[in-house]
Order: structure tokens, then sequence, then C-alpha cells
């Protein structure tokens, strides 16, 4: 009898590549250049599209308590050591503390190198202070103890519908920590939140499908708007700004992200959709869902991402914060105020205070300079009137550079605790090539 032989199996195909259009950073890409052109030659329309925009970042602010309530509380569930969890915290605000002022002194630097406001002579009795009154409102209610009870919500369930991050981050961290206190007795709901977490991101994964909307309705309204033609007397600033933001990530961030083993660039490409919307929203709250799973899928430890992240997003604005001291000293060049070192340092030491806590959003920032110029009193608030024009381009940049900082900080936060999966991090990075 002869025994049949199996025919051979062919070798099974490889995954098909998504064509180039389906991958999200493309339709992003694409988005803002159509934005872009519409808001240039059809101002009108462009600015009547601002709802785009708007709704998307309410749609994605609409899913960051949940995202980052749990993950923190399953990740520090997980790691059932209270010990650990506050050495993660320890660490994390040791390094945005470092990182943060090198970045007001970088600002510092460079505006008193490059004096881009020199030569303006703009006299400050010209200036109309109305113009920036609502900012200079705001900014004098940020205090710090305003800010410090700010923290602390009214009722347990309401960070989820007040869309204060450090809130949301409070009430995470308690309920992590109960379920490390708890025990056994807590798993079956542990469980539930570890299911829960599946649909959540599976709902974020469905909102980054509307992104490229989003970002054309909100770059079409910011030409529409304010026209490029804004950025031409001001365009020293920008460009400083600009430059000495993208010399920061390259050198500062990419010198910090060598130290713990990676490439800036890698990372870069890796995160390249969700840079993309950020450019496109002026927003980094709008990646900030993506960022969380980003990470970790890039092998940094839930909990770590969870603690690390959403913190960040109000203590390490690394963009801000080069922004503040180089916008700060503009005004003080273009109004012939001249700055010793001692009234400098005043700036800086303010700076670094009032820069904690600003949420990064758009107008963050501009609300935080009004904040520090108001308690420097040699420096005239209303030449805030000066910058207003051309802060909306100076917003993306920043939270570009603050998103950048974040995901830095994260990575090296993971590496100093031994929660980074050297491998998983370096087929992540791989993968974006």
């Amino acid at each position: 009898m002869v025994t049949p032989v199996d025919p051979p199996v062919a070798p099974a195909a490889p995954s098909a590549r998504p064509r180039w259009w389906r991958h999200l950073y493309i339709q992003v890409l694409v988005a803002i250049a159509a934005g872009a052109i519409v808001g240039h030659f059809w101002p009108d329309f462009g600015t009547a599209l601002k709802p785009l925009g708007d709704a998307f970042i309410k749609l994605v602010k609409m899913i960051i308590a949940p995202v980052i309530f749990l993950t923190l509380v399953t990740g520090i569930a997980a790691i059932r050591d209270l010990a650990e969890v506050g050495r993660v915290a320890g660490k994390a605000f040791a390094y945005f503390i470092t990182v943060s002022t090198l970045a007001l002194v970088v600002g510092l630097i460079v505006a008193n190198t490059v004096r881009p406001g020199a030569g303006l002579n703009v006299d400050p009795a010209t200036l109309d202070p109305a113009a920036t009154a609502d900012y200079s409102a705001k900014a004098h209610e940020t205090t710090l103890t305003g800010f410090l009870l700010d923290i602390i919500p009214t009722t347990l369930v309401s960070p989820f519908t007040g869309g204060n991050i450090l809130q949301v981050l409070l009430v995470s961290i308690l309920f992590g920590v109960a379920f490390v206190l708890v025990g056994d007795r807590g798993q079956p709901v542990l469980d539930l939140l570890e299911r829960l977490s599946a649909v959540v991101f599976r709902i974020v994964g469905l909102l980054m499908r509307l992104a490229p909307i989003g970002a054309f309705g909100a770059i079409a309204f910011t030409i529409g708007q304010y026209g490029l033609e804004s950025l031409v007397g001001l365009g020293k600033l920008v460009a400083t700004f600009y430059a000495t933001s993208l010399l920061f990530v390259l050198l500062v961030l990419g010198a910090i992200a060598r130290a713990a083993g990676f490439s800036i660039l890698r990372l870069i490409r890796y995160l390249r959709a969700e840079l993309l919307l950020v450019l496109g929203t002026s927003s980094s709250e709008a990646a900030l869902p993506a960022l969380i799973g980003k990470m970790e899928d890039a092998g940094c430890a839930k909990a770590v991402v969870g603690l690390v992240v959403p913190t960040g997003y109000s203590f390490n604005l690394d963009g801000t914060n080069i922004y503040m001291t180089l916008a700060a000293l503009f005004i003080a060049q273009a109004t012939g105020v001249e700055l010793s070192l001692g009234d400098q340092l005043l700036l800086l030491g303010v700076a670094m205070l009032s820069s904690k806590g600003a949420a990064g959003v758009t107008g963050a920032g501009f609300i935080t300079l009004a904040a520090t110029l108001s308690i420097v009193p040699s420096v005239p608030v209303a030449g805030m009137a000066l910058i207003l024009g051309v802060d909306r381009f100076m917003s993306e940049c920043r939270s570009l550079t603050n998103f950048i900082g974040n995901a830095v900080a994260t990575v090296v936060v993971a590496r100093w605790e031994g929660q980074l999966d050297r491998a998983q991090l370096d087929r992540a990075l791989a993968r974006s090539t």
C-alpha cells in the first residue's frame, strides 16, 4: 500500500502593508495642508470651520479622564508596592523640575543673544491693555495656593466631568493605593477595570479616525482668523522661538534620549501621527490618550505611563517654558525696558512657579506669561498685545515641544525604574522607520 503524501504547504503570505493613504499621519498631513489652503484663500469659510476642530478636541477630552483612571489604577494595583509608586513619582518630579528649568534658561539665553525685540521702539503708552484684559484676569486667578487647592475635587466623581487632569490623577492614585491595601478582595473589581480598559482604548481608536477632520477645521480657522500676513511683522520672534524649540528637542532632549539608550529621531517618527494631530489642533491634549497607548506599546510599564504622562501635562512643559522667558524678554526689548541680571533671575524664578500647573491646552502659555509679567513690574503686561496676533502660531510649537518632552520623560523614568522593556522599545521604534 502506498502511503499518500501530503501536498507541500505553501508558505504563508506576509501580511499586506496598508495602503499609504490609510496611515493616520498621512491623512492628518493632507488635512492640515487642505485646511491651510482653505483658510488662506477663503478666510471667512475657514473661520466658520472652527466647530470641526472644537468638536474633535471635546470628543478627545471626553475620554481623557477614563483613560488616565483605568491606566493608573490597574497599573498601581499590578505593582502592589506603594514604596515603588512613590519612588516613580519622586523620580518623575525630579526630571520635570530639572528639564523644565533648563528650558527656561535656554529661552533666557537665546533672548539675550538674538534680541528679537530690539529696535522695535514701542511706546508702552500706545498699547491697548484691553486687548489682553481677559488673559490678565485669568492670570490673577491662577495663584499657587489656588492651584494646589484646585487639585482637590469637590466629590469623588466630579473630576470625570470637570476636565481637570490633576484631579483625575489624585482620584486615580487614591483608588490604586486602595486596591493595593485591600488585596485579593479587590481582584474581581480589578478584573472588571481591565476589561473596561480594553473597551475604552477601542473608543480612543475610533475617535482617532476623526483626527483628520478635526485637524482640517482647526488649521483652517487659525489661518482664516489670523492670516499668514500676521507673521511678517513679528517673524523674527516666531522664527527664533521655532528654531530654539527645535534645537532644544534635538540637542537637549536628544542627549537625554541617547543617554537613556534610544534615538530621539526614531521616537519622533514613532509618534508622527500624534505630532501631526497636535500641530493641526494646536493642543497636546488632543493626543494624550494616544500617547498613553503608544508609550505602553513601546515597553513602558503601565503604572509609569499612567503617572508620568498626565502629571507631565501640567509640570513638564518644555515648550511653554522656552516661550515664557523668550516672549517676556522680547516684550522688554520691544518696549525699551532694560532688565538687569537680577531682574532676569527674578523673572526666571517667577516663571518656574507660574509655569507649574499650566495645562497643555491652547492659550495656557499666554495666560501663564501674563501671570509671570504681572509679578515682574518692570515689564509692562500691556506689551503682551504685541504678540497676541502670532501667539496662536507659537502655540502649535509649544504643544509639539511639550508633547515630545513628555514622551521622552516617560521612557527615561521607566528606564530609571527598571520598568522598561528594551526589546519591545527597540521593536516599536524600528517599526516606525
